[in-house]
C-alpha cells in the first residue's frame, strides 16, 4: 500500500492495530437483570478491550484515518485536540504507532494515571484549569488551533463527524449482532455525544423500535468524569438533540457506589462513567416487564485508582 503521508510508518491504515478497533465483547450484569422471572436482560460494552483501553478508540482511529486521506495532517505538524483523558490517551497510542506528534490540552486535575500515561506515550501536555473542567480544555485548544493553523491540525472531537460516524460503522452493528437483533433500549453517557449520536442513527434505519435513553450528570458540577450537563455545558456540534428518546440524569454519588457494588459483587473492574451508564440501566430494568437493555462501559477501573473516594469501603 503506497504511504498517505511521511508519518504512516509502522502501520498502515488499512492492517495491523485497526483490527483491534471495536468488536468489544457484550457482559451479562447478571445484578441488574431480572434473576426472578428472567425476562429483562441488561448487557454492557466492555470497551476497555480497545488498544488504548477505552471506547475512545473508535472515534480516535477514524479522526487519524480521516485526516491522513485527506492529507490534512501535513510533515511537522501536531495533532491537536482538548480532552478529558481517554480521548487523548486513544490519540497518543495511534500517535505513536503511526509517528503523529500528538498535543493535549486536558483539566490540570485529570487523575493522575491518566497523565502518567500520556507522558509515557510521548503526548505534549497543555494543562487548563480544573476549574473550567473539559470546557476550559475545548477553549485552550481552539485558541491554540487559531494562533497557530501552521503546526497543528485541530482534530476538535466535539464537532468532528469523524466521531458519531465511526460509531455508526462499528458500535450500532455490533449492538444488533451480538444482541440477535433482540436489542430494545440502548443506555448511553452523553460526553462528546459521539456514541449517541452514532449508534442512535444506525439503529433508527436498522431496528428503529430500540429506546434510546442518553445519561448525563445531575448538574454542572459533579466527578462523573467524561460526560457533559449537556444543558450548561459548551453544546458539541455533533449533538444531535432528537438522537435520544429521553435523558437520565445520575448523581456522582450513585455512580461511585455502582462501580464498588459491579467490582464487588460481578467483578467487573470499571470507570466511573461507566458506573453512572449501570445506573441508568438499571432504572430503565426497573420500569420494565421485559426487554434486552445494553449499555456501554467506556473503561475499566485502572484510571481511577488514585481516587480514595470512589474506592472507600462504605
Amino acid at each position: 500500500m503506497q504511504e498517505l503521508t511521511p508519518y504512516v510508518k509502522r502501520i498502515t491504515l488499512d492492517e495491523g492495530m485497526p483490527s483491534l478497533v471495536g468488536n468489544t465483547p457484550l457482559l451479562p450484569l447478571v445484578t441488574l437483570s431480572d434473576r426472578t422471572r428472567g425476562k429483562t436482560q441488561v448487557f454492557a460494552k466492555a470497551e476497555w478491550f480497545n488498544p488504548s483501553g477505552s471506547v475512545k478508540d473508535r472515534p480516535a482511529w477514524s479522526i487519524i484515518q480521516h485526516a491522513l486521506h485527506q492529507g490534512l495532517i501535513l510533515p511537522g505538524m501536531h495533532l491537536l485536540d482538548s480532552t478529558s483523558g481517554n480521548m487523548g490517551i486513544a490519540y497518543a497510542t495511534f500517535g505513536a504507532a503511526l509517528g503523529i506528534p500528538i498535543t493535549l490540552a486536558l483539566p490540570a486535575n485529570a487523575s493522575p494515571e491518566r497523565l502518567k500515561i500520556l507522558e509515557a506515550l510521548g503526548a505534549e501536555l497543555v494543562l487548563t484549569d480544573p476549574l473550567e473542567g473539559s470546557d476550559g480544555a475545548l477553549r485552550i485548544a481552539q485558541g491554540l488551533a487559531a494562533d497557530h493553523p501552521e503546526k497543528y491540525y485541530y482534530a476538535n472531537q466535539y464537532d468532528n463527524p469523524e466521531n458519531w460516524k465511526a460509531h455508526y460503522r462499528s458500535t450500532g452493528p455490533e449492538l444488533i449482532e451480538q444482541t440477535q437483533g433482540k436489542i430494545t433500549h440502548f443506555v448511553v453517557g452523553m460526553g462528546t455525544t459521539g456514541t449517541l449520536t452514532g449508534v442512535a442513527r444506525y439503529l433508527s434505519e436498522h431496528k428503529a423500535d430500540v429506546e434510546i435513553i442518553g445519561v448525563q450528570p445531575d448538574s454542572p458540577f459533579n466527578g462523573l468524569e467524561g460526560l457533559k450537563h449537556i444543558p450548561t455545558a459548551i453544546q458539541p456540534g455533533i449533538y444531535d438533540p432528537d438522537a435520544a428518546d429521553r435523558i437520565i440524569e445520575i448523581r456522582t454519588e450513585d455512580a461511585y457506589d455502582m462501580v464498588r457494588c459491579l467490582a464487588r459483587q460481578e467483578g467487573y473492574f470499571i470507570g466511573i462513567s461507566s458506573g453512572a451508564a449501570a445506573v441508568a440501566a438499571r432504572q430503565v430494568a426497573s420500569e420494565i416487564d421485559s426487554g434486552v437493555i445494553v449499555t456501554v462501559f467506556p473503561d475499566a477501573g485502572f484510571k481511577y485508582l488514585s481516587d480514595e473516594q470512589l474506592w472507600k469501603r462504605p
